[in-house]
């Protein structure tokens, strides 16, 4: 049901990621609410400042860009401690303790709430992390997504957490060469509401089916063959979406 939607070598699935870089960073910063356009958030992945645009604002975007650019070029294969590699950069300005995984009580808010998510144990992330990636069963792009609610949902750092579960799902996706996970802006009211209850139901199926329908982006010459034309979703399509 999920299978690969492209078919890239690691080094195409990375030059297509260097490609958008902008279009990535510019759609991860809404996590921390920020609203630069996308000049705006080229001008300063340039290394300019952008009048009217907050400090904290441009730190986001900043980090993004040198995350994004970390595992656009690691070697190493995803691991927990890749995931904390990712979250000490995004969450550098933002927490207390950028890279150590929470040891204590949090939440996070939601449509329906304050969420609080289950204590952290480190080994449990471990095998679960081992378990999912060697599951043969499960395409390159299943186990992305299910790797990226799982890491929101669990909220296993103490900041930037949304943005270190959508890294590390598209490092997944990039080494197997595979594609992206990016939702388009127009579906992000949508997507809040399907992550709200996905928190609090702890069902990813009508999520994870979802964002494969319309989160998956790579470029059509690479499309892999066997899927429905229907199911499609390419990157030109999902450009014209965001505005």
């Amino acid at each position: 049901m999920f299978e690969d939607k492209y078919s890239f070598t690691q080094d195409q699935n990375r030059r297509f990621a260097k490609m958008n870089l902008t279009r990535l960073v510019f759609t991860n910063s809404r996590f921390e609410g920020v609203n630069t356009t996308l000049p705006q958030t080229q001008t300063i992945i340039d290394g300019l400042g952008v009048d009217g645009v907050p400090i904290d604002d441009i730190n986001v975007i900043v980090q993004l860009k040198r995350a994004w650019q970390y595992i656009i070029n690691e070697d190493r294969p995803v691991s927990l401690r890749v995931m904390k590699n990712i979250n000490s950069v995004v969450a550098k300005m933002d927490s207390l303790a950028p890279g150590e995984l929470r040891n204590g009580s949090g939440f996070v808010a939601t449509l329906r709430g304050d969420f609080v998510p289950p204590d952290v144990d480190e080994q449990a992330e471990e095998k679960y992390l081992q378990e999912l990636l060697e599951n043969k069963d499960k395409s390159a792009t299943e186990k992305s997504i299910e790797l990226m609610y799982h890491l929101m949902r669990n909220q296993i750092f103490w900041d930037g957490n949304k943005r270190t579960a959508t890294l590390i799902a598209n490092k997944y996706m990039i080494d197997n060469g595979v594609g992206l996970i990016n939702i388009p802006l127009d579906y992000w009211d949508e997507w809040n509401k399907l992550i709200s209850d996905y928190y609090y139901d702890n069902d990813m199926s009508k999520i994870k089916e979802w964002t494969y329908k319309v989160g998956i982006q790579g470029i059509d010459s690479y499309r892999n063959i066997s899927q429905d034309r229907e199911n499609f979703v390419n990157l030109t399509k999902c450009k014209s979406k965001e505005r």
